[in-house]
């Protein structure tokens, strides 16, 4: 417990003590995330937070894991570097979205083959138990991807994917603790205090954006932490701090960014264009247009998604498939109230003008 709590106030001062630095020759060297259509900010904002993000991150680990437990964390940390690698260089000068994926590919393959970090049973959802060996290292690979990109799609107001990514390793973070995974913990913990220094720079008006490179850290590290608990629910001995339904709690921890991306996939597909092609349908987004703040907007959001976990945590017994249908329709219905408020709002002002 006592490394935890090392770890975390380790990567917090580092990524502290390393922002204002980083923000200081963003601006000398002029890279700046500049104001747009779709962007929610007005001012040149440097996007280089992330390099601050991964190397709390990183050192905090290093320092603090016990390796000895810990025999897979080489290869966690090479998935590292090769995500840290394409969130600069996207955030430098931008990259396609294919040669991304192929990164990110890369990454999720070591993760999978080499760290174990797989997923093997879909728990009875679909009526479907233990994976056959390929259909899972597909499966998990995808898995990886998704909630990659699901972070870095929303990353799009001041202080969202922060704190989000903060409330995600914590509750996770206190689950490893819980069930003796104190390696895994430490990774979640590590993360955290990053994410918390980061957000000191980030809140509005901010000062610094994580950038490609914090939102697809964070996504990666999330796959690892959300994997690993589905995973660690087939062997725990002690059943205290089992789920009755741990793929759908996970899931509702990760509601925010899974649904979203689902959400605005399936928009842009009815639409004709491509998923991948960048509009403002975001939650995030709406959420602006119903005329909150950025922190107001980040803050509500962050909180709904704490209510989600709640509510997975209290209808668990209902079984993985029920609660998931549970889960996405009330996410589906709040989306749908905060899509009418926002076409109000915007009714209203266009009326005013």
């Amino acid at each position: 417990m006592f490394d935890i709590v090392l770890a975390f106030i380790t990567s917090f001062t580092l990524t502290y003590l390393a922002i204002p630095s980083i923000i200081h020759i963003a601006v000398k060297k002029n890279l700046m995330d500049e104001p747009g259509d779709r962007r929610s900010h007005v001012v040149s904002t440097p996007s280089l937070g992330g390099i601050g993000i991964f190397a709390g991150t990183l050192f905090s680990i290093i320092l603090w894991t016990p390796f000895e437990h810990f025999g897979d964390l080489q290869y966690i940390l090479c998935s590292f570097i090769i995500i840290f690698l394409i969130g600069a260089k996207d955030d430098i000068d931008p990259m396609s979205p294919s040669k991304k994926m192929l990164g990110e590919l890369f990454a999720a393959t070591i993760l999978v083959f080499k760290a174990n970090v797989r997923l093997t049973s879909l728990y009875g959802i679909f009526g479907i138990g233990e994976l056959h060996y390929v259909v899972s290292i597909l499966l998990s690979i995808f898995v990886i991807i998704v909630i990659i990109n699901a972070f870095n799609l929303i990353d799009g107001i001041n202080g969202l994917s922060g704190g989000l990514g903060t409330l995600i390793c914590v509750v996770l973070g206190v689950w490893f603790l819980k069930v003796d995974s104190v390696e895994i913990a430490m990774v979640a913990f590590a993360l955290a205090g990053s994410l918390v220094a980061f957000l000191r720079y980030n809140i509005t008006p901010a000062k610094i954006f994580m950038g490609d490179t914090g939102s697809l850290l964070l996504g990666l590290v999330c796959s690892i932490l959300t994997i690993k608990f589905i995973e660690l629910h087939n062997v725990l001995e002690d059943r205290t701090f089992a789920f009755d339904s741990a793929p759908s709690m996970a899931i509702a921890i990760l509601i925010l960014p899974l649904f979203d991306t689902l959400r605005v996939f399936t928009i842009r597909l009815m639409n004709g264009k491509s998923p991948f092609h960048p509009d403002r349908n975001h939650i995030h987004h709406m959420m602006i247009d119903a005329g909150l703040s950025h922190t107001q907007a980040s803050i509500f959001l962050i909180v709904v998604n704490f209510i989600f976990i709640l509510i997975a945590f209290m209808l668990q017994g209902l079984g993985n498939l029920s609660l998931l249908i549970v889960i996405l329709l009330l996410a589906l219905l709040l989306s749908y109230i905060l899509h009418r408020i926002s076409q109000r709002k915007q009714k209203m002002i266009q009326e005013d003008a």
